[in-house]
């Protein structure tokens, strides 16, 4: 059955549907303020906070290499992505089962449970990631793609502002281990009205493209590499740019251990970040025909690089909680731009096998928070963030090597 107009506009509100309730869930887990800030406030350390960014930032987007020979001979993906957020939706929950009975008593216990449910958390949303490239390049027509792209952000940044009020508010007023819970009860609620969305998606187009064994699957890859020569510095470029997103949880941990920051400030941190998050959004919307991805990603490293600096001179924690709307800006700009270039170093039928490409080369986003917390240890912040600096301007060969037009 052919992708008609009608089927079109269908799945692109089920789409919106979906992210509408998405965002407002994301405040009540969110992965660079609330997460981190539970995990610090249960015994965590730089070494916890960079092995959660691991997994939660990198180690998520590298499994999507392992995925992607499965999904890829699925020739329907509504249930692979259903599957990946009902596995969500019950590791929020046990999260917040196991803070609303936490027992202080046995809080290396408890360490351990976070991250088995944490890893959880993250490898469902990779695995059904891989589905949702797929779908969207088959489900919406590619003319409509930019333009859903960007009101799906806007959308969500309107709803993530709306949560992030009620989320401050829960984090603030209840004191820990209460306030994660009630989270992270509520972002699960939240998530399970948003795959109602994808309950009334109408997938009408078999994907065609198969991979028999994990073998071929890397001789595809090698071929791929030989055929496209955009993919080796898409790669790079998620490399590079990729921890720029791993980059918020290391900011809390500073303000926590420089300037003793709070649940409070936590949630100002969350809604900070959130404006920046509308903001960019509500441009890239207006502007979406006129601005071409490669001034996106440029933009990016600029402001990667300036928050950065920013944090180093910064003495006060009235300012430093600005920062956080810079953060937003980079999270907004690096999820429209990644998912854009996506779909356009990809083919037509190869979208989830090249999601699985994208997870490849996500190998320096995995190791770097590992890297950081120890070398933050070692030798501290400043040094990490001249380091983190040096890593995210290589960025910009990679980006004129790619050269969207579009």
């Amino acid at each position: 059955m052919s992708l008609t107009d009608h089927i079109s506009k269908h799945n692109f509100r089920a789409f919106l549907w979906h992210a509408g309730f998405l965002a407002l869930a994301q405040n009540f887990m969110d992965v660079d303020t609330v997460i981190p800030s539970m995990l610090i406030d249960s015994g965590g350390k730089a070494f916890h906070i960079g092995l959660m960014t691991a997994i939660m930032m990198g180690g998520s987007s590298f499994s999507q290499l392992a995925f992607a020979p499965f999904v890829s001979n699925m020739p329907y993906k509504k249930r692979i992505i259903l599957t990946g957020i009902n596995s969500r939706i019950i590791s929020l929950v046990a999260l917040g089962v196991i803070l609303f009975f936490l027992n202080h008593n046995h809080l290396k216990t408890i360490l351990i449970l976070l991250f088995l449910f944490i890893t959880t958390f993250s490898l469902s949303g990779a695995f059904a990631n891989v589905g949702y490239v797929d779908i969207v390049g088959k489900v919406i027509k590619g003319e409509k793609r930019k333009h859903f792209f960007s009101s799906k952000q806007i959308i969500s940044g309107i709803a993530v502002l709306l949560s992030g009020f009620l989320a401050k508010q829960i984090i603030g007023i209840k004191t820990y281990p209460v306030n994660y819970a009630y989270s992270f009860f509520i972002g699960g609620i939240l998530l399970l009205i948003a795959s109602t969305g994808f309950w009334s998606l109408k997938e009408n187009v078999a994907s065609e493209y198969k991979i028999g064994t994990l073998k071929s699957f890397f001789h595809i890859l090698k071929t791929e590499f030989k055929q496209n020569k955009k993919l080796k510095y898409f790669l790079g470029f998620i490399n590079t740019q990729g921890i720029a997103i791993s980059f918020m949880p290391f900011i809390v941990l500073y303000a926590k251990d420089h300037f003793n920051a709070q649940a409070e400030d936590t949630g100002i941190f969350l809604l900070n970040k959130v404006i920046g998050v509308v903001l960019v959004s509500i441009l890239v919307l207006v502007f979406s025909n006129r601005i071409k991805y490669n001034l996106i990603l440029k933009a990016n490293v600029i402001l990667t690089v300036v928050i950065t600096l920013a944090v180093i001179t910064i003495q006060n924690l009235e300012i430093l909680r600005l920062t956080f709307i810079l953060g937003g800006i980079i999270y907004s700009l690096y999820t429209i731009s990644m998912n854009g270039v996506l779909l356009e170093v990809s083919g037509t039928k190869n979208r989830s096998l090249y999601t699985g490409f994208a997870g490849a080369g996500n190998i320096l986003p995995a190791l770097f928070p590992l890297f950081g917390g120890w070398f933050i240890q070692q030798h501290g912040f400043k040094s990490f963030f001249i380091v983190f600096i040096l890593i995210v301007i290589s960025t910009v060969f990679f980006i004129k090597k790619i050269d969207c037009k579009k």
